[in-house]
């Protein structure tokens, strides 16, 4: 039986300075097939060369990754100053509305890090430039120096709402995570639960409230060490299951129309 495929959003780099290129890392490929069991199918996230409407037929399920540069601050209205970094204007102008079309339709998806900060902005939220300049944050960033090890190494404390979905989902209401972001939640946009947060108060645990589907989204890299990591694991667990439970309901679907 075919896997169900999820599509993994990928961000638009320059190799050597000259050669443009969609790419994401391995490791999201990795736990999309090894831990959620789907079919991983990167997306070249570029309106001319895909729409949405094409992207929610073929995927039954969306991974929005992180990635380097950030969701454009006219996109939450605001002027772009330096303290927003780099921009990928073509990721925006999929992934947002992806993610509203998403939350309508009740599709899964699963938001890491930048992605975490698409669902936020896509349902109307703001985005800090610089979490680490706020008084009383901590530096979010990822360590600048190191191995990939000591980069994606557990940094701080997740605290959930006692009772709530990430509770519910992982058995407890404090986990150990890594933190390799700068940007973060300033204000939650409309429906957006904030299920977890950092000792800062940082947003790290969102979703949808009402949403038919899977809209479960974190702030740190999950991707990371899926398979082994016992945060990582259920999450992008149930992720799988949720998208395997889209994709059999339009196999019914499909069954009756062709009836």
């Amino acid at each position: 039986m075919a896997r169900p495929v999820v599509g993994i959003i990928s961000n638009s780099y320059l190799i050597g300075d000259q050669y443009p290129a969609h790419a994401t890392g391995l490791i999201n490929s990795q736990a999309v097939a090894g831990v959620s069991g789907c079919l991983p199918l990167l997306i070249p996230s570029d309106p001319r060369l895909v729409s949405v409407e094409e992207l929610l037929e073929v995927c039954d399920g969306f991974l929005l990754t992180g990635g380097r540069p950030n969701v454009h601050p006219s996109e939450y209205g605001e002027e772009p100053t330096p303290e927003h970094g780099d921009f990928d204007r073509c990721r925006d102008a999929i992934t947002l509305p992806l993610v509203r079309a998403c939350v309508e339709r009740g599709q899964p998806f699963f938001g890491i890090c930048r992605g975490f900060q698409e669902v936020n902005v896509a349902m109307g939220g703001t985005l800090h430039p610089e979490i680490r300049d706020l008084p009383g944050r901590m530096n979010h960033r990822m360590p600048p120096d190191g191995t990939l090890e000591e980069k994606f190494a557990l940094r701080h404390c997740v605290t959930f709402t006692e009772g709530g979905v990430f509770h519910r989902l992982l058995g407890t209401t404090e986990v150990m995570t890594n933190s390799l972001h700068g940007q973060g939640i300033k204000t939650p946009g409309a429906r957006i639960v904030v299920d977890g947060t950092a000792p800062d108060g940082t947003p790290e645990a969102i979703y949808v409230r009402g949403a038919p589907g899977f809209t479960l989204s974190v702030q740190w890299h999950p991707e990371w060490n899926a398979a082994n990591d016992p945060v990582s694991r259920p999450l992008f667990t149930a992720f799988g299951d949720a998208v395997r439970a889209w994709a059999a309901g339009k196999s019914r679907v499909d069954r009756r129309r062709s009836a």
